[in-house]
């Protein structure tokens, strides 16, 4: 690590069609089952969460102790709803069981009046007309968005069963992992372009600011669903996503009764989940939601323990049908895995060491991350919504470890160096409006929202600086020793950043059946430097942006629709609150694309099937100068196209299929690398940590009743860890497979075998090109869901 890197609920799905292809919904009836009084369930219940979350609630006091003793020694907007679920037929009264002769309406027998029944559906046959929140400000439904829209919905999140954030995106189309301890395990990678800087990470339609990665969230457990949009998305959220944008969306409050969920895993790798989940309505007025969620797992290198806690909730105060309010509050603490890598021997991986972990023994990596907002939306009638939100952000990050590993060809042995202390301090207070409108232009159709947003960050990034220390170690027999701290920690720098936006969206509907969207964003930013060591300030510089899209929707049938899309956008050159001194004179590099493609929906709503081709170009790309490469200028760039496919599909009543395959091109058109000391063209090679092939599969079949089968296969395209492209990272595919059983109606337990086959691979690598991260093998787990 360098000094600028980083440091309402689902029940079983249903199936719900569009109302224009309405089909009878049959539900379930089973006998109410005796429950506990709410005060004693509650009672039972706090208990039990308090003897299992107890320890790790204590753990974050610990954690700022430790950080604090080393630095002193050295909403979004709200998702609009899917379409109602056609209202089921009432099913006939069924007599009763009992041996005797059914009851008669005559029968003096006493009457049960049971408490009503809500069913909530998702609407899975039908995504392409389900609003998406990320690609759009107007409350488009991706089929009416020129752009590449997808959802991962909660049902998908269970079925698949990935625990980990970045698992569960990496589903998405044309996502890939290229996540280590350095991006805080959230690295990503799509259309060619990699990390934070270019693939932006949203939590509920806010970003944290300025940061090289976001620690959360990381856990799938409190997720409603997850939005994906794919290509520049700075028109809606500002500078720094010319690859795509990830939403990940939380569950909400919601108006129904008050529903419970809790949830156990076990598995291999000492492997122990436990989860609990509440939400619905205290009375007419005021509804909530509750998560809590605690993960540890031994994992499959030396030291590879990790473990995890997540807390998130919100009140919401409906003060009138127009007017509603809602606090929110989540919290993550992480110690993952302290694992950087396993460096190549002879250029290659040596499977015989994959298991070994080459970090000191009292090696850290700890992670503290908070959001807290404040939202309130006004709908005054029903063509006019209001919606404001303030928010607080903090994170506090540590890691101590050895981090880089080379493998010594004349001795044998792994040099170990980078002895790395870094200290994360970062906190973001914002503030985001904006209003939507309905009416007519001319007679025509159209939609409007214009909105503002402003935020002020502080990032103190305290290290160890220049990170010396150096060990050698046998590959295959050592002792990890411990941490060296050559120059000691302290505190070095801290940015500021102050930024503000106005930006405005409208769709104009030519006809009924040809639409035109367009948008518009500037944004501006003051970032500061302070260098606390010698108490002066080290720069203060301003940027600003002006981005936008133009596209048009055709629907050529009412299930088939063409598109376009062009748009600009802009990365920073680095993290705008890791900016330094010899970067901050550079401007935004800017992006460009170019998007055709097609969305069909088929078999009366039972498929749908999309289809983009793109082109995207990025310049101001900063690279060494061909006359001195010991200096650097603002002339590269780098271009993508490609094409990306989706297909789903319920292939009969117990089937269903949905996939994705991706085929991109991705090269440094002009870009020079400094190579001790001598200029080196890289024009012509593929970006490192770009696949150029991808694809997912997932299929599931309710062979009986109570049984469903499902298997996944994930597919990566070979990468290069270099620029130079001369360290080839092998393509990989993974195999999982899930058997669900539902016991009862409320119970529910699945057995699931994640890369059945053992495929050992690597999925990045470390800053030190020569030092790739593998990924686990196989992996058994059992789950049990029990909700009342």
């Amino acid at each position: 690590m360098n000094g600028t890197s980083l440091r309402p609920a689902h029940r079983s799905p249903l199936p719900v069609t569009h109302p224009s292809r309405a089909r009878r919904l049959r539900v379930p009836i089973r006998r109410a089952t005796p429950r506990l009084h709410g005060r004693q369930a509650l009672s039972r219940l706090a208990l039990s969460l308090l003897a299992v979350f107890g320890p790790a609630l204590a753990a974050p006091a610990a954690w700022a102790a430790d950080a604090g003793t080393t630095a002193a020694a050295s909403t979004a907007p709200t998702a609009p709803a899917a379409p109602a679920a056609p209202a089921a037929p009432a099913a006939p009264a069924t007599p009763a069981r009992t041996g005797s002769a059914p009851l008669s309406a005559g029968d003096n027998a006493p009457t049960t009046t049971l408490a009503p029944i809500t069913v909530t559906a998702q609407q899975d046959n039908a995504p392409l007309d389900v609003p998406a929140t990320t690609g759009s400000n107007l409350g488009l439904t991706p089929r009416q968005t020129p752009a590449s829209v997808d959802t991962i919905n909660r049902a998908q999140l269970e079925q698949r069963g990935d625990a980990s954030l970045v698992d569960a995106i990496t589903r998405a189309p044309g996502f890939s992992n290229i996540a280590h301890p350095g991006n805080g395990g959230s690295g990503l990678s799509v259309r060619g372009f990699t990390d934070s800087t270019s693939v932006m990470q949203l939590y509920d339609g806010l970003r944290q600011y300025g940061g090289l990665g976001v620690t959360f969230p990381f856990d799938t457990w409190s997720i409603d669903r997850i939005e994906v949009l794919r290509g520049p998305a700075s028109v809606i959220y500002g500078e720094g996503a010319i690859g795509g944008v990830v939403n990940v969306i939380p569950k909400k409050p919601s108006n129904g009764p008050i529903e419970n969920e809790i949830q156990a895993t076990v598995g291999t790798e000492d492997t122990q989940r436990l989860a609990f989940g509440s939400g619905g309505a205290i009375n007419d007025k005021l509804s909530y939601r509750f998560d809590i969620s605690g993960n540890h797992s031994g994992n499959w290198v030396d030291m590879g323990d990790s473990k995890n806690l997540s807390i998130s909730g919100a009140v919401k105060l409906t003060v009138s049908p127009e007017f509603s309010m809602t606090l929110s509050y989540a919290q993550g603490w992480q110690q993952p895995m302290r694992y950087f890598g396993t460096p190549l021997i002879d250029g290659h991986l040596d499977d015989s060491i994959r298991k070994k972990n080459y970090n000191v023994g009292d090696s850290m990596i700890k992670y503290d991350d908070r959001w807290t907002e404040l939202s309130a939306q006004w709908t005054p009638n029903e063509d006019t919504t209001v919606r404001t939100r303030l928010y607080q952000v903090d994170s506090h990050r540590h890691w101590r470890d050895a981090e880089y590993y080379t493998w010594q060809p004349s001795s044998g042995l792994i040099q170990r160096s980078s002895y790395t202390e870094i200290l994360h301090d970062q906190s973001e207070l914002g503030a985001t409006t904006d209003a939507t409108f309905k009416g007519h232009v001319l007679g025509l159709a159209n939609q409007v929202s214009v909105g503002f947003d402003a935020s002020h960050s502080s990032f103190k990034h305290t290290n160890n600086s220049p990170y010396s220390g150096t060990t050698y170690v046998d590959p295959y027999d050592f002792g990890h020793g411990d941490f060296i701290n050559v120059a000691g920690t302290v505190p070095k720098y801290r940015n500021k950043a102050t930024q503000y936006a106005l930006y405005g969206e409208d769709r104009l509907s030519l006809t009924d059946k040809w639409s035109v969207v367009g948008g518009l964003r500037y944004d501006h930013v003051d970032v500061s430097r302070r260098d606390l060591v010698l108490d002066q300030q080290a720069f203060d510089q301003r940027y600003s942006h002006t981005g936008w899209r133009l596209g048009t929707v055709y629907d050529l049938t009412p299930d088939l629709s063409v598109y376009g899309q062009y748009a600009e956008a802009a990365d920073p050159v680095s993290a705008l609150l890791m900016l330094s001194p010899s970067n901050s004179g550079f401007s935004m590099a800017t992006g460009r694309q170019v998007e055709i493609g097609l969305k069909q929906s088929f078999l009366d709503g039972n498929g749908d099937f999309t289809l983009a081709g793109y082109r995207i170009v990025k310049k101001n790309l900063v690279t060494a100068d061909t006359l001195d490469p010991s200096t650097s200028v603002q002339v590269g760039q780098q271009s993508s196209r490609g094409i990306e496919a989706t297909l789903g599909l319920a292939l009969a009543r117990d089937w269903r299929l949905d996939a994705n395959a991706t085929v991109l091109r991705a090269r440094y058109d002009d870009f020079t690398e400094s190579v001790g000391g001598v200029a080196v063209s890289r024009a012509g090679n593929v970006p490192a940590n770009v696949p150029e092939r991808l694809a997912n599969v997932w299929l599931s079949w309710r062979f009986l009743p109570q049984w469903t089968a499902s298997a996944g296969l994930r597919y990566v395209g070979r990468r290069y860890a270099d620029r130079a492209n001369t360290l080839e990272m092998g393509a990989y595919t993974t195999t999982d497979l899930a058997l669900k059983w539902d016991a009862r109606r409320d119970l529910s337990f699945t057995l699931r075998g994640f890369n059945i086959f053992d495929r050992h691979y690597a999925t990045t690598a470390y800053y030190n090109a020569t030092q790739w991260l593998y990924d686990d093998g196989r992996r058994v787990e059992l789950t049990m869901n029990y909700k009342f």
